[in-house]
This record gives C-alpha cells, sequence and structure tokens, in this order.
C-alpha cells in the first residue's frame, strides 16, 4: 500500500511501515488542494493537525483505506463520511495518556502551591512567604469530566494523595478501582477540582460556561487539557474574578482555530485572553500536555499497531 505523510512524526512510524511492505511518500509543505488533486493514487494517509479532512477531501481519496491520526482527538476528520466510505480510522490516545496525565497532576500541584507565582515574584526581588501560602491536595475531592484513556490515566497518577476521586462521563458503567462514577448533581456538590479529558464534540463545546461553574457548591480548580472550544472563557475568566474558580490549569485556549493553531490570538488577543495572561492564579501551556519525548515514539507505535491488526 502506498501512504502518505502528511506532518513528520516519530521515524519509528515509517521504519515500521517500510517493514510491513508499505511504500511511504513524505509531502509536508505542498496546500490541502495540492494534496486533495493527488490523493486518489494513495492507500493510506498519516496526519496531526494540519488540515481538515473533510467530505470533499474524502471525495477525492478514492483509493484511500485508512487515516492514521498520530494524537488522540479526531474533530478535524468528518468521522461519518469516512465511516460511509468504509475508511479505518486510527488514532493514539494510548501514546500520550500517560504524558497527559502528568502534565494534569504538575499544573494542578503548580496552582495549589502557587508556584508561578511565588517563581514571578522571587525573579523580582519580592519575598511573599504568607502570600504563596499553599494548600494541600490531601483530603480533597477530585473530578474528572470525561473518563476515558486520559481520564483514567489521571485518576491513576492520583492513587498516592489521600483524595476521594468521581467521575462524570455520558457514558455508563465507566468507572473503575480509580474514580466512582457519580451524576452531575453529586459531581457538582463534592468537586474541589475540576479536571476536562472530553473530546471536542457538539455536545462538548462550550460545555464549561457560566452555568456550568455556577452549579459548584464549593469554590474549585479547573485543569483544561483536553480542547479549548470545550470552555467559554468569557465565563471562565468571570469565573476567575469572582471566586468560585480558585485557579485555572490550561493547555489549550478556545482561540486555536484547530489544535496547535494560534494564528487569531497572536494578532487578536481577545479580551479574556489579556485576562488569563496577567492572572497570577493562571497556568497556561501551548498545548503541549501530550508532547513528551516519551509519547512521541508511543503515538507513533501505537498507530503502526492498529494499522499492523487491521490489514495485516
Amino acid at each position: 500500500m502506498k501512504v502518505l505523510h502528511l506532518d513528520t512524526n516519530h521515524p519509528l512510524l515509517m521504519d515500521e511501515f517500510s517493514k510491513l511492505g508499505f511504500e511511504n511518500h513524505e509531502d509536508y509543505s505542498s496546500s490541502k488542494a495540492e494534496i486533495q488533486k493527488k490523493i486518489h493514487a494513495y492507500d493510506g494517509i498519516v496526519i496531526r493537525s494540519r488540515f481538515p479532512i473533510d467530505s470533499a477531501f474524502l471525495d477525492a481519496a478514492t483509493n484511500l483505506k485508512f487515516i492514521g491520526r498520530v494524537g488522540a482527538g479526531l474533530e478535524n476528520i468528518d468521522l461519518h463520511h469516512a465511516k460511509q466510505k468504509g475508511i479505518f480510522l486510527a488514532n493514539a490516545p494510548e501514546g500520550n495518556r500517560n504524558a497527559v496525565a502528568e502534565h494534569s497532576l504538575g499544573m494542578l500541584l503548580a496552582l495549589m502551591n502557587n508556584l508561578y507565582k511565588g517563581h514571578r515574584e522571587v525573579r523580582k526581588g519580592q519575598w511573599d512567604r504568607e502570600g504563596n501560602r499553599g494548600v494541600e491536595l490531601d483530603g480533597k475531592t477530585i473530578g474528572i469530566i470525561g473518563y476515558g484513556n486520559m481520564g483514567k490515566a489521571f485518576a491513576k497518577k492520583l492513587q498516592g494523595f489521600d483524595v476521594d476521586i468521581v467521575c462524570y462521563d455520558i457514558v455508563g458503567g465507566v468507572g473503575d478501582e480509580y474514580a466512582r462514577q457519580v451524576g452531575i448533581m453529586e459531581f457538582q456538590q463534592k468537586s474541589d477540582v475540576v479536571s476536562l479529558h472530553v473530546p471536542q464534540t457538539e455536545l462538548t463545546l462550550g460545555m464549561i460556561n457560566d452555568e456550568f461553574i455556577e452549579a459548584f457548591h464549593k469554590p474549585f480548580w479547573f485543569l483544561n487539557t483536553a480542547r479549548g472550544k470545550c470552555v467559554a472563557t468569557k465565563d471562565l475568566v468571570k469565573g476567575l474574578k469572582s471566586g468560585k474558580i480558585l485557579g485555572a490549569g490550561l493547555d489549550v485556549l478556545e482561540y486555536e482555530k484547530k489544535s496547535f493553531d494560534f494564528d487569531d490570538w497572536i494578532r487578536n488577543k481577545p479580551k479574556p485572553f489579556k485576562y488569563l495572561r496577567k492572572a497570577d492564579n493562571v497556568i497556561l501551556t501551548p498545548h503541549v500536555a501530550g508532547w513528551s519525548v516519551e509519547s512521541k515514539q508511543k503515538l507513533a507505535q501505537v498507530i503502526v499497531d492498529k494499522i499492523k491488526a487491521e490489514f495485516c
């Protein structure tokens, strides 16, 4: 099979494909329109988030048998149309779930212990011990929204702490030995920390909004290592200003046009983002929660394993 690689990935991926007898082709610079003109010649494509795979592109891909998405989310692919055409979809949430879990835990501990604020102040010559007194994680209830690969990995990482872990998911029966599944009312009543681990879908777009935030019984810390558009940033900022949200760790932002794309943010700097940039109780990272040295190789291996299992 001829495979077109549209983004650079770990060399393991092409090496393993070659061992399977696949013919690897690379094109990391042509426009989507140019790719679409020649996509009919390929049996498979491998992509991260370079451009959306829409119905027109899929219709042009008359011989396409699989799409390898080197990452977790599939929101940039027209899933319904791909399935109608019998195209096998392989993504790799298993490959970066550990990295996401560690990143989430790191942001949470940094927020609760004022590490970012203290770091900035000491660099300025300020020595404010009382103003940077931390809060311990032990005794808290950690609420995880979306209990799939990422949510489960985060819950597992928390096992060394004396915490109660609850999860909320639209799919029933996903709780395990690490987290107890609860309804939304109990979730909002008990959670001291809320960590978001949902895919971007029509149901999750803007789900973290003013109504959702105000329904919580206690002020809480908030983490988002999922997708930026699942959070209404202006409502998040409102919660931070009121104290309903004690702090936020955000690896993704609403202003990404798609994963890893911040062109609009650079030019326009939306007002809510200006607040996030200056707030001492907000930590921002550039969509790198799943972007570890180890996960780069793991993601490639997961794609290889899934394609091999399906076609070899």
